[in-house]
């Protein structure tokens, strides 16, 4: 068990693997519980909203193409970002079809909140060319020790090494800064569903000759 100042090694930060998934989407689902537009949008009952978001997350990577980084410890997955390659995060009609039972299975007023969120989010997606960042989870009782920022190192190191510029999303304030750090820049912000969000945008660093 670590203590309140203990500051955990990541042993590894890497290509999420297949056979990591399933528990990716459960530390996803635990790291994202208490977001705003989680709550806001399935609800007060935590149960209630884990259960969904595994669903979600689960579908998520079954449907769209991504290319996660996980963070691990000793071995122990610790954190994860998900990834989605330049020309891949607005849905095909056919991956669209494919996500509905999901939203569905949600009950009809969680249905309609999802919907008008992801389509909010759609509508500030950027035209120009990028791969998409998110979601992204630490595990709770480890944030604050440096995980979230080696997983987003990783990421801004590749973006950098193949020129590509990164977009993102996010419904708490206070990873603003943070993102901001790892050279994210707010394009716009909007409520959605009742909660305040922000969009952000990542050119991809000079590299020096």
């Amino acid at each position: 068990m670590h203590t309140p100042n203990a500051v955990p090694a990541v042993s590894e930060v890497r290509d999420l693997r297949r056979e990591e998934i399933a528990a990716a989407v459960v530390l996803l689902a635990r790291g994202m519980l208490d977001n705003p537009l989680n709550v806001a949008a399935h609800g007060p009952d935590r149960e209630r909203r884990r259960r969904a978001l595994e669903r979600m997350f689960a579908t998520l990577f079954a449907v769209f193409e991504q290319r996660p980084l996980c963070a691990l410890d000793g071995g122990a997955l610790v954190g994860v970002a998900g990834v989605a390659p330049v020309g891949t995060c607005q849905a095909s009609a056919l991956q669209r079809l494919r996500f509905l039972p999901t939203v569905i299975a949600l009950g009809p007023r969680t249905t309609a909140r999802v919907s008008s969120w992801l389509a909010a989010w759609g509508r500030h997606d950027p035209a120009r060319s990028h791969s998409h960042l998110g979601p992204v989870a630490v595990e709770q009782e480890l944030r604050g020790r440096g995980i979230g920022s080696e997983l987003l190192r990783e990421h801004t190191r590749r973006l950098d090494a193949a020129g590509e510029v990164s977009y993102l999303e996010t419904d708490k304030r206070e990873n603003v800064g943070f993102y901001q750090r790892h050279g994210y820049a707010v394009v716009g912000e909007d409520e959605v569903i009742g909660v305040p969000n922000w969009f952000m945008l990542r050119e991809p660093a000079t590299v020096s000759a």
